[in-house]
């Protein structure tokens, strides 16, 4: 089986690589692919013949998203339609990677598989115009909507948490947005056990249980034993480009399972 990874020099790229060693694989990172061009999408894998196209790559920046709407487009929606075209024309089986921030953060539950999506960003409208183009192109597909991601690879928010902590004894962290934290390594795994099946839907993959950005903080410096104080504080105060969801807590109706959030999270501090 041969495993094409889009997005492979990102942190879902990163632990990908580790967790499919067993496996062939090709990674291709925007240096080595321009989703945005069809031709190159298709000459491109094409010469690789992939079995399994895992589609990773992402303009994520969710605030530069609402100032480059239309860079937000071109990769996320058009990268995503020529990704699926591709696919669809070789054979191979499409994992798309997509959002919580799909959803409008209103519905004041777990969001399940088959809620129907309202983003209320950029970043969030060009993903689901992504998962669109991806149910459009093919007849058998997995989407996979994931959340507050975060890997040993670039830049997320425990690193920014535990570089904040060196230099600042009091930290304003956001208490009234609810999520469900994600270690990068759990989902790889999750994909890579979706992979082999032909179970093809709609999925969401994230670590069990949710909490707020605050929490998420707390429960990093606890594990790390820092000193730090926390001032929760309001999306209002904290004055962002793009509005985030206030609750999108996303519910695993699957049989594959990831662990609670603080566990993997432990494990994640362990090795940073």
């Amino acid at each position: 089986m041969t495993i094409c990874i889009l997005g492979g020099t990102g942190q879902l790229g990163h632990e990908l690589m580790k967790v499919m060693k067993d496996k062939k694989v090709v990674s291709l990172g925007k240096k080595n692919l321009d989703i945005t061009k069809l031709d190159e999408v298709y000459k491109t894998l094409k010469a690789i013949r992939p079995d399994v196209v895992i589609h990773a790559a992402a303009f994520t920046d969710v605030d530069q998203c609402e100032d480059k709407p239309e860079l937000a487009f071109k990769v996320n929606t058009q990268g995503t339609k020529n990704v699926s075209i591709v696919a669809g024309n070789l054979g191979s089986k499409l994992i798309y990677v997509s959002t919580d921030y799909v959803f409008d953060g209103k519905k004041g539950s777990p969001y399940n598989e088959t809620d129907l999506p309202n983003p209320i960003n950029i970043y969030g409208m060009s993903k689901y115009e992504g998962e669109i183009e991806v149910q459009k192109n093919l007849e058998e597909y997995f989407i996979v909507r994931t959340a507050w991601l975060y890997g040993h690879q670039g830049k997320n928010f425990v690193k920014t948490i535990l570089s904040l902590t060196s230099s600042n004894t009091l930290l304003k962290v956001v208490d009234d947005q609810i999520g469900s934290p994600t270690y990068a390594l759990d989902l790889a795994e999750a994909l890579k056990k979706l992979l082999v099946t032909e179970d093809y839907g709609i999925y969401h993959f994230i670590n069990e249980g949710n909490c707020t950005w605050c929490d998420f903080a707390k429960e990093i410096i606890k594990i790390k034993g820092i000193a730090a104080k926390l001032n929760p504080t309001t999306s209002t105060e904290i004055q962002r480009k793009a509005k985030r969801p206030q609750n999108s807590t996303l519910s695993n109706n699957s049989s594959i399972k990831l662990r609670l959030w603080q566990e993997a999270l432990k494990e994640y501090l362990s090795n940073e």
